[in-house]
Parts: C-alpha cells; sequence; structure tokens
C-alpha cells in the first residue's frame, strides 16, 4: 500500500494557503462591514449575557470576547486577528516547522471567532468548508516535525485522519451533484443549465463571455460531464484500485479548474483542490516530481489480471450509465452529440434512497479498513516504549476519526429524509452538542440555476436633487455595459456577492441592504471603498448624496460582433425607493430590521499602542485593491519558493572532488596529511549504485 506522506504535506501547504487568502481578503473589508461606521458593526453581535466567561465561550465560540481586554473593540479585534492569521498561514505554507498542530489550531480558531461575528457576509458554504477542512488540518498535522529519512507510515496513526478529507471530498462532490436534481430546477433536468450559467453567476470572468456563446450541444454535453463527475466519480475515492483513485482525481481537478477559469470564486476551487490531495499516493507525487529513482517493480499478469478487469468493469458501467441516463447520440452529419435526460424524478428519487446508506457502509468500511491497517502498522513498532506510545496517539486519533465520521453522517442525509430520520439517534445528539463549532456541515453548491430569463441586477443610484440621478458603479459586480467582467480571485468581494442574492428577490429579504442605504447617505469612507477603492472614482465624494435609490434591471452577455459592449441591459423596477437622512421609510425600515444604533461605540483610548499600530498599518495598505494585495502575496511566496528550492539544490549538490595535484611527492614531503575529499581518498571510494 502507497504511503501517504507527500500528499499530506501537500494537503498542509494547500489549507494554509486558503487560510492565507480568506484571512488576506476579509482583511481588507473589515472596516466597511464590521467596523464602527461599517453596514453591520461586529459589536452588535457580542453582548455580554451575565455568563460565566467559560459558558460565554462555548455558546459563542469567538476569541473576540477577549479584545476589550486588550484594549481593542471587536471591528479591531477581528482585524487583529486576520493579521495574525494571515502570518501564521504564510508561515505554515513556507516553513515546514510551521507546519505544526498549534499553528492549524490558531488558525482554525481564528476563522472560526471571524464567523461567529461575520452575520450574513460569512454565511457562504465555502467558510463551512474552510472550518471544516481546517479541524481536520489539525489532526492532519504532526506535534513534531519527523528527521529526514525515516520511512513513511512508522506512525500508525497518521493515515486515519487524512482518510477524513476524503471522506469530506465524497461528502461535498456526491450532494453537490445529487441537489442540483432533488431541486427539481429545470434548467437541471433539463441539461441547459449552464446556457445560463457563465451570464448569470454572482462574479463572471472574461472567459465566462466565450464560454456562453458555446453550441448548446457542448453545454447540454457539459451538464453530462458535471453529473458523471459529481455523483458517479466520487464512490471510485475509496475504490481499491489505485488507478481508479487517480481517475477519480484528474476527473476533479478538471472540473475545478474549468470553474477556476470561467468564475470568480475566491478560494472555494482552490479548497477543493486541496481537498482531493486525498487521492493521491507518495508513488505517484514522487513519479510526478521525478523523486521515483528506484526501479520500477513488475507485476505479473496472473497478479494484475484481476485489477485491470475491475478497472475494464467500472469503466465499461459508467460508460454504459452515461449513455443510457442521458440518452447520448452522435450526429455525425452534424458533428454534434445530442443528450437528453432519460430518467424521472420519482426514479432519481427512488435511486437516492437505494443507495444513500450504501454510500454511508462504503465509508464505514473504508474506515474500518484504514483502521485495521494502522492497527497492523502498530503491531510492527519496535521497542515496548515506543509501541506503548504509538498505541495512547492510535487510541486517541481513531476515537477522533470515528467520532468525526459519525458526526458527520447527520449533515450528510439531509439531502435524502428517511435515511436521515433512520440515523442512529446517538449520531444525532453528538451532532447537536458540536454544531455550533461547524465540524462538520452540509454542502450542496448550485442548487438551483437563477436568472433563466435574464441576470437581475441592483443598480444603485444617487442624486442631490431628486430628478438627475448618476448611478454608482461596483468595482467588480456588472454595471457598466461597457467594462469587461474582472478576475478577482482568490479575493471574495464580500458585497459584491451579497448584492447578487439581494437582487434575486424584495429588498425586505436584505434587510443589510437599508443599512448600506443610510451608510452612503452619511458619506461613510469605509463603505464607500468596499465600492470603489479608489475615492476619487466614487461620484460622490466630495459631499454625500441627498437621496440615494436603487433600479433592478436584467443582463445578459453581448452577443458577438458588438463592438465596446460586454453587456446588454433592461429596466425591470424599481428596487429600493429613493429615500434621504430623517425619511420616514427609511427610518422604518432601520426599526423594523433592527438595525437602528441604540448604543454608541465605547471611546477607546487613543493612546493604545496596539490600536495605534493596527490604524497606521491600515492607513499603509489602504490605497491598495485587495486582489493586488492578495496577489502581491502570491508572488511573494512564489518567489521565496523558488529561492528556497535554488538554496536546497545547491546545498544538497555534492562537493566536486579536488583536483588531482601535479606536485604530489611535494605535498608527501611536507608532512601534511591527505585532505578525506581528496582525489587520493577519492580514488578509493567505490561507485555509486544506480
Amino acid at each position: 500500500m502507497a504511503g501517504s506522506r507527500l500528499p499530506r504535506q501537500l494537503f498542509l501547504q494547500g489549507v494554509a494557503a486558503v487560510f492565507l487568502f480568506a484571512f488576506a481578503s476579509l482583511y481588507t473589508q473589515i472596516p466597511g462591514l464590521y467596523g464602527t461606521e461599517g453596514i453591520l458593526p461586529a459589536r452588535r453581535t457580542l453582548r455580554p449575557q451575565g455568563k460565566g466567561r467559560w459558558q460565554q465561550l462555548w455558546e459563542v465560540p469567538t476569541l473576540l470576547w477577549e479584545a476589550p481586554r486588550l484594549g481593542l473593540d471587536t471591528a479591531q479585534g477581528l482585524e487583529l486577528l486576520s493579521l495574525l492569521g494571515t502570518l501564521l498561514a504564510l508561515g505554515a505554507l513556507l516553513l515546514c516547522q510551521l507546519r505544526h498542530l498549534l499553528i492549524y489550531l490558531l488558525l482554525w480558531a481564528a476563522y472560526l471567532s471571524a464567523c461567529q461575528v461575520g452575520q450574513v457576509f460569512l454565511y457562504f458554504q465555502w467558510d463551512s468548508l474552510l472550518l471544516e477542512t481546517g479541524f481536520l488540518a489539525v489532526l492532519v498535522a504532526p506535534l513534531r516535525q519527523p528527521p529526514k529519512g525515516r520511512p513513511a507510515g512508522e506512525l500508525p496513526h497518521e493515515g486515519l485522519p487524512f482518510w477524513l478529507v476524503r471522506w469530506l471530498l465524497f461528502r461535498l462532490m456526491f450532494a453537490s451533484g445529487v441537489v442540483k436534481l432533488t431541486s427539481r430546477c429545470p434548467a437541471w433536468w433539463g441539461l441547459t443549465a449552464l446556457t445560463y450559467h457563465y451570464e448569470t453567476q454572482c462574479l463572471p470572468t472574461p472567459a465566462s463571455w466565450f464560454a456562453h456563446h458555446l453550441p448548446v450541444w457542448l453545454h447540454k454535453l457539459s451538464v453530462v460531464a458535471t453529473f458523471l463527475i459529481e455523483i458517479a466519480v466520487p464512490p471510485l475515492f475509496f475504490a481499491p484500485a489505485r488507478r481508479l483513485r487517480l481517475a477519480a482525481f484528474y476527473a476533479q481537478v478538471l472540473l475545478q479548474v474549468l470553474i477556476i477559469i470561467t468564475g470568480n470564486y475566491n478560494f472555494f476551487n482552490l479548497l477543493t483542490l486541496v481537498l482531493t490531495t486525498s487521492l493521491l499516493d507518495d508513488q505517484h507525487l514522487a513519479a510526478q516530481s521525478g523523486r521515483s529513482h528506484g526501479k520500477k517493480t513488475r507485476v505479473s499478469w496472473p497478479k494484475a489480471l484481476p485489477t485491470l478487469l475491475l478497472e475494464l468493469t467500472v469503466y465499461g458501467l459508467l460508460a454504459y450509465g452515461t449513455v443510457h441516463c442521458f440518452g447520448l447520440e452522435v450526429d455525425w452529419e452534424e458533428y454534434t452529440v445530442h443528450s437528453r435526460t432519460t430518467f424521472t424524478f420519482h426514479q432519481f428519487s427512488q435511486w437516492l434512497k437505494m443507495v444513500t446508506l450504501p454510500t454511508i457502509w462504503l465509508g464505514a468500511t473504508s474506515l474500518a479498513w484504514e483502521l485495521l491497517t494502522a492497527l497492523w502498522r502498530w503491531t510492527q513498532v519496535p521497542g515496548w516504549l515506543r509501541k506503548l506510545l504509538a498505541a495512547i496517539q492510535l487510541s486517541i486519533f481513531g476515537a477522533a476519526t470515528v467520532a468525526l465520521f459519525t458526526i458527520s453522517l447527520v449533515p450528510y442525509s439531509y439531502m435524502e429524509p428517511s435515511t436521515h430520520g433512520r440515523l442512529w439517534t446517538g449520531a444525532h445528539r453528538l451532532f447537536g452538542a458540536v454544531e455550533h463549532l461547524q465540524l462538520a456541515n452540509s454542502y450542496g453548491l448550485f442548487r438551483r440555476m437563477t436568472g433563466l430569463g435574464g441576470r437581475p441586477e441592483v443598480v444603485l443610484e444617487g442624486s442631490y436633487d431628486g430628478h438627475h440621478w448618476t448611478e454608482i458603479e461596483f468595482m467588480y459586480k456588472p454595471g457598466n455595459v461597457s467594462r469587461p467582467p474582472p478576475v478577482v480571485a482568490p479575493h471574495q468581494p464580500r458585497l459584491d456577492w451579497q448584492m447578487w442574492f439581494a437582487a434575486l428577490g424584495p429588498h425586505t429579504q436584505s434587510p443589510w441592504f437599508t443599512s448600506l442605504v443610510l451608510c452612503l447617505l452619511q458619506g461613510k469612507q469605509p463603505v464607500i471603498r468596499l465600492i470603489q477603492n479608489d475615492v476619487a472614482q466614487y461620484p460622490f465624494h466630495k459631499q454625500p448624496p441627498t437621496f440615494v435609490r436603487a433600479q433592478r434591471y436584467k443582463y445578459w452577455f453581448s452577443q458577438p460582433g458588438e463592438q465596446g459592449q460586454w453587456w446588454r441591459r433592461q429596466w425591470v423596477e424599481e428596487f429600493f425607493p429613493p429615500v434621504s437622512l430623517g425619511d420616514p421609510t427609511l427610518d422604518t425600515l432601520l426599526r423594523q430590521f433592527g438595525l437602528q444604533d441604540k448604543s454608541p461605540p465605547r471611546a477607546r483610548s487613543s493612546s493604545n499602542t496596539l490600536a495605534q499600530a493596527l490604524h497606521w498599518l491600515r492607513r499603509q495598505l489602504s490605497p491598495l485593491e485587495a486582489p493586488t494585495l492578495l496577489w502581491g502575496l502570491i508572488l511573494t511566496v512564489g518567489a521565496i519558493r523558488v529561492m528556497q528550492a535554488l538554496l536546497g539544490l545547491r546545498l544538497s549538490r555534492p562537493p566536486a572532488p579536488a583536483r588531482e595535484e601535479k606536485h604530489r611527492p611535494a605535498a608527501k614531503d611536507s608532512g601534511a596529511a591527505p585532505a578525506p575529499n581528496s582525489s587520493s581518498s577519492g580514488s578509493q571510494t567505490p561507485r555509486r549504485r544506480k
């Protein structure tokens, strides 16, 4: 069985990179989202209830309870946590010695603390996914880095927490595929979802425009491939044949890379790619990096034949099932492939009811095999003391792995109600006890396709007289029809994302929007920087508008040949009525949503050194746009890694043998002893084996 030391190291580096992007991206937006002049001030979320310190921390697990002890308000404490998280993640990414259990525990605790006060702007599935992955990284990370040259698999428990990463990847992908069909969305069932997706997703990229104009038959075939990769392929994550797991790995990578190219989904797809490392092994990574110098062992035909037959059977079943379920037919005259859904919703529901429980048993069987493998490795540990320590570690990590697997069954079974109801009641109680820690979550991305009749978009407008209106354009979301879609990943502009969700319904379903309007009327600089980082580009930078309103439009990608335009749009209706400061309508909405600030922020001492340092750093970084800052971090990491690689090659290169001296007798007469690496001693060195 191939080891997993290299994949685990790759996983830990990937988690550190995603935490780096998440913390740095959040840091740039804290004043406008959560500051005292922000849309939803964070200080309103932490109200001491007179409970004990530890009970309060358990019920609302955030380190920000301790911010007042440092002389900081909640938003400043959030800034400090984000900065520390960024630095810790950067260190873990660059230094092997910092990929330590305690470092990842701090990263997880810091992000969990942020999510507790993040409110609607941190309620995304990838935030939950990062928390769950981050906690698994705590278990995967070693207490100390092993010395170089130690054989892989010496510690029996090492593979157990890493198996949970594979189980998380399975839950994520399988549920994401299933919910597309259980939602009864006509676009998914009609295989036409991608004819809308590229145009209606939150933040398209320039490549989205080109992908949108691909032939319809290719869009439908791509939906079929999506269902294949998300529903049929994930069970292969637990296949006994190594090549099947590698094939599943490359299928997932292909899907995620295509999504990255055609959409700005911040760090979500990068995080999913990090999870796919659980499908790899040392042998594959060593071969890809050129580290494998040993001779390849040839497997005899009698031993390889069962595996080969299994692989051919699996590929044949996948091909037959795809053709049968989606009615694939090749039109040789038109050079197209026709596809359609050949099963009904009732048939799919019955199939889902039939396979959900077996997939749980598949996971349990795979986990049992990992436990047995770990137990066998424990029997090979030499020395009674080392065996005792290994037994303690195996017991702790084995129990944690089984407990987390049991907890995860509850959110996993949400997609099939009858299976959810038949779960062991102890699993429900265990999940309920730790649900607020987000150790296991339910997933189901792109459940329904929105904007089938055109992409809804909210456009804010301001005016000084109530008659002449000027549009307020955001940096990232669609607005100006002649501006190309930007590339902002791995940054997530959280206000732009919520503006996309707000456009899907009335403004009363997005209470924070009323607070946004109030901040624009008051001319709050932190909020304006969320819209335009260069305040000079904001149309009301000299004086706040007297009136603000919002209109709902429908946007479509422009057609090929329309020069200078990326979008077409059409006015639909008024989204938010014109209001001004003191307007009864605005005051009523603020009271209705509980957004009136009844308790002004406490005055903090201006002489606080830590607060002054945070303010100074914010002033230095504020001119940089968030994507520029994140890409600067990426380039810095890349440059440092290149330098580390070059220095590593230089240090690992053996010293050149000393040139043979022409006057050897003279050296001998001098009485000096020959150097250990001299040519005389080097000539006696045996030839290195290949």
